[in-house]
């Protein structure tokens, strides 16, 4: 059985360090490899993942353009290498519509938004152009929803707004992270169960998040996210034809998580589904 993770985060080598330094002490998690490519194939071998996909973050706009190079670069190379990429937008980067038609035109299959990350209302016109345009073009979406484990008031990519975004641009293949809305899946589920065009990733939602250790988590029950069952409900409401597997690597184990998806009660094609039917629509 072929596996694709398709929400994974690397660095560049020179800055893996300390970024995810930063990150974790910003949300006080631990970080299950060193963040450099090297470490994500190490774990896909000993996971048994057969290809990963990065979901790149552009933070202000100057870093759009570099990134998706980058991202070109990968994906010419992934068919060796088993790992893809998504490539990168920011609200605030001018010719977009120029740079995504580029990226499509260069073989790369979506884009990633973090509103959180970038600062901006997800209903956001700025955003709302952005979907218009990867939905004409022909580029899936992958959107962080919910709320973030590092700005825990942070309420710019709720479900609520996302619905906005999406029902005011029409958008179409688009990805919701963390089974649609982290912390906020009761909600996530009444919003998007229905709404056949929109799939969900499995990325850092079930069972408990794993703390860097610094004391900021008093209790295992602050670290918890969907339960066994909470999970597979959520599976079966949505369907297993619009759940795709992720990990948020390195902020998951691959290993765990792929067991995880393997020890509930789901038939073998809905396994094959979520770990290879849904994802591969988006990036082979």
């Amino acid at each position: 059985m072929k596996i694709i993770d398709f929400h994974v985060h690397t660095f560049p080598e020179k800055i893996a360090a300390s970024a995810i330094k930063q990150l974790s002490s910003k949300s006080h998690t631990k970080n299950f490899t060193d963040g450099t490519v090297n470490a994500l194939a190490n774990s896909m071998k000993e996971a048994g993942v057969n290809y990963s996909v990065l979901q790149p973050v552009a933070t202000n706009p100057k870093q759009v353009t570099k990134i998706n190079d980058v991202a070109i670069k990968i994906n010419n190379e992934g068919k060796t290498t088993g790992i893809f990429s998504f490539g990168a937008i920011h609200p605030d980067f001018e010719n977009f519509y120029d740079e995504l038609k580029r990226i499509y035109d260069f073989g790369i299959k979506g884009i990633k938004i973090h509103p959180v990350y970038q600062g901006v209302d997800v209903d956001d016109e700025r955003y709302i152009n952005i979907l218009e345009a990867a939905n004409e073009i022909g580029l899936a979406v992958l959107i962080h929803a919910g709320w973030d484990i590092g700005f825990p008031e942070d309420e710019k990519s709720m479900p609520k707004k996302i619905f906005n975004a999406l029902k005011s641009s029409n958008a179409s293949k688009i990805i919701l992270a963390h089974m649609g809305g982290w912390r906020c899946w009761e909600e996530a589920e009444e919003i998007f169960a229905d709404i056949k065009d929109v799939y969900i990733d499995t990325a850092f939602s079930s069972g408990e998040f794993t703390s860097n250790g610094d004391g900021h988590y008093k209790s295992s029950e602050e670290c918890k996210m969907l339960n066994d069952e909470e999970f597979l409900r959520m599976i079966k409401i949505f369907g297993s034809d619009r759940v795709i597997f992720g990990t948020d690597s390195p902020w998951s184990s691959q290993s765990e998580c792929v067991e995880k998806i393997k020890s509930l009660n789901l038939t073998d094609k809905e396994i094959s589904d979520i770990f290879y039917n849904n994802a591969s629509k988006f990036i082979m």
